[in-house]
C-alpha cells in the first residue's frame, strides 16, 4: 500500500559511511503529520487520508480551517494534503504520523514545487547557445526562427522566452539514508524539488512500492564515554587523592636567615 507524510526541506548536506563513501543527502523535516481527515469510498467515492503539517497561530488562520482541525483534536494546520492509495484502516482521526513512517533503505518519490526565477530568455530558461557579439553581428540573444514559412504559424511547444521554474515536479526513485525520530527528520538521498523551507510531499516509489535497498552504517561523531563529574566523586575519593598527594618541601627562608646572611656579604 502507499504510505505518505509531509515535510519542509531544509537543505543539503553530505554523510559519510564507515567504507569512506561520502552520500549526499536532502534534510527534510517531517516533524509530526496529524490526520486530519479520512475519505472512504461510502462517503466520498474514493479513499484518502488528509494529512495536516505546519503550526499556524489561531488568529492568523480562518475559522474554517480552524473549525476543520479541531474535528480532530488539534491546533490549525499551514499545509493540508491528501494521500490517495492508502488502507485507510489504518488510520483513524487525529493520529500523529512522524519519521518512522519509513525505514533505512526504502525507495520513495518526492514532489515539490521548483524554485521560481521569473521571466527568462530562451538562453537561461532552454539552455539555447547566443550568436556571435562582434563582426556586424546583430543576433545575439534572440530565440531565432519561429519555424517554417507555410503554416503562416508559431507551432506549440516552441521553445520561447516566458515564466520559469514555480513547476510542480516529482522526483523518483530516492534512497532513505536515514531518519532522526527524536527531531523529526529524513535523509533522503541527492536532491528533491523546491527552495529552502518549502513544503515536500514524501510517498512510496510509484514504480518500486516494495524495495528497500541495503545501506551501510553511517559514521556517527557522538561520543559514548560518560563524563566525570565533581557529584560522581564520593568525599572519601577525594580524601585518599589528597592525602596521597606528595607535599612540596619548604623552601622559603625565614626573614632573620636573609638578613644575616646579608650582613657577613658585607662585612
Amino acid at each position: 500500500m502507499v504510505k505518505g507524510i509531509l515535510g519542509r526541506k531544509l537543505g543539503m548536506t553530505q554523510v559519510f559511511t564507515k567504507s569512506g563513501k561520502l552520500v549526499p543527502v536532502t534534510v527534510i523535516e517531517v516533524g509530526k503529520n496529524i490526520v486530519t481527515q479520512i475519505k472512504t469510498t461510502e462517503t466520498d467515492g474514493y479513499e484518502a487520508v488528509q494529512l495536516g503539517f505546519g503550526e499556524v497561530k489561531e488568529k492568523n488562520t480562518t475559522k474554517a480551517i480552524a473549525g476543520h482541525s479541531s474535528k480532530a483534536n488539534t491546533t490549525p494546520k499551514r499545509f493540508f494534503k491528501e494521500i490517495r492509495g492508502v488502507d485507510v484502516t489504518n488510520y483513524t482521526l487525529g493520529q500523529e504520523v512522524g519519521a518512522d513512517l519509513f525505514e533505512v533503505g526504502e525507495v520513495v518519490d518526492v514532489t515539490g514545487v521548483t524554485k521560481g526565477h521569473g521571466f527568462q530568455g530562451v538562453i537561461k530558461r532552454h539552455g539555447q547557445s547566443r550568436g556571435p557579439m562582434g563582426h556586424g553581428s546583430h543576433y545575439h540573444r534572440r530565440p531565432g526562427s519561429m519555424g517554417t514559412m507555410r503554416p503562416m504559424r508559431v507551432f506549440k511547444g516552441k521553445k520561447l522566452p516566458g515564466h520559469m521554474g514555480t513547476l510542480t515536479v516529482t522526483i523518483q526513485n530516492l534512497e532513505i539514508v536515514a531518519t532522526d525520530l527524536e527531531k523529526g527528520i529524513i535523509l533522503v538521498k541527492g536532491n528533491v524539488p523546491g527552495a529552502k523551507k518549502s513544503l515536500v510531499i514524501i510517498k512510496t516509489a510509484i514504480k518500486n512500492p516494495n524495495k528497500v535497498n541495503e545501506r551501510e552504517e553511517l559514521i556517527s561523531y557522538v561520543t559514548t564515554e560518560p563524563e566525570v563529574t565533581v557529584e560522581d566523586t564520593t568525599t572519601e575519593e577525594v580524601q585518599e587523592t589528597v592525602e596521597e598527594a606528595p607535599v612540596a618541601e619548604e623552601t622559603v627562608e625565614t626573614t632573620e636567615e636573609v638578613a644575616e646572611e646579608t650582613t657577613e656579604v658585607t662585612e
